[in-house]
């Protein structure tokens, strides 16, 4: 199936995207970005995940959007709710994905690489406009027309594999692909150790899927 650019967090979505893109054929780089997040646990669990799940190479780069900030996982003046809130929430960090994608498609170029994987979910995600199918869609055109690889006619392929399923069914099907979710780190507010708080949304989107899919939760809550 040729090169893959694939996009790992160090949380559960990205590490069960992994596990699919590798179970396809593909030869899976891994991509992480510091993007000036709360805490490095997420990036730290990203290696683990990289490493279990056979990247061929793992690559972190440094971009920090707690420059501009406006968002609660950049801005610590900002606090991550300890409750579900109406329309797009303050954990929403303003153009993220168009930022991971935009790397994601330079490495890709780069690397010869046709495919580029993101774990960005549409039924359990928490409002955020760039996990829609209609965002992927539009970015696989943007690759089209704003690459030398895409005017030359070397067609890139934008995966979001998870955007129509639950959190229990991406769990699930993890678990057949053999991913260790005690790896993962989805905490908006990890510590150190990458012990959960157990109250945010992504906590409890977690933590609701695992229940639902009936399998033991791996998470270590504060």
């Amino acid at each position: 199936m040729g090169k893959a650019v694939v996009l790992v967090s160090g949380g559960l979505d990205s590490a069960t995207t992994l596990a699919m893109a590798r179970d396809a054929g593909h030869v899976c780089h891994a991509l992480s970005i510091a993007y000036g997040q709360r805490h490095r646990a997420e990036l730290t669990a990203a290696v683990r995940v990289a490493q279990a799940l056979g990247a061929v190479d793992h690559k972190t780069v440094a971009l920090d959007l707690s420059s501009i900030g406006g968002s609660a996982l950049t801005d610590t003046h900002i606090s991550v709710p300890d409750r579900p809130s109406a329309g797009i929430p303050v954990t929403y960090v303003p153009a993220r994905n168009t930022v991971f994608l935009a790397v994601a498609l330079g490495w890709a170029e780069v690397l010869g690489a046709e495919h580029i994987f993101i774990g960005v979910n549409a039924v359990d995600y928490s409002g955020y406009p760039d996990c829609r199918p209609e965002f992927i869609a539009a970015f696989e055109r943007l690759a089209a027309l704003g690459t030398r690889a895409g005017v030359q006619g070397r067609r890139f392929h934008i995966h979001a594999p998870l955007s129509k399923l639950s959190k229990a069914e991406i769990i699930r099907l993890g678990m057949g692909l053999g991913v260790d979710y005690a790896l993962t780190v989805s905490c908006y507010t990890a510590d150190a150790a990458g012990h959960a708080c157990g109250v945010c949304d992504s906590c409890r989107l977690r933590r609701q899927g695992f229940l639902e899919a009936g399998v033991p939760d791996p998470t270590v809550y504060r």
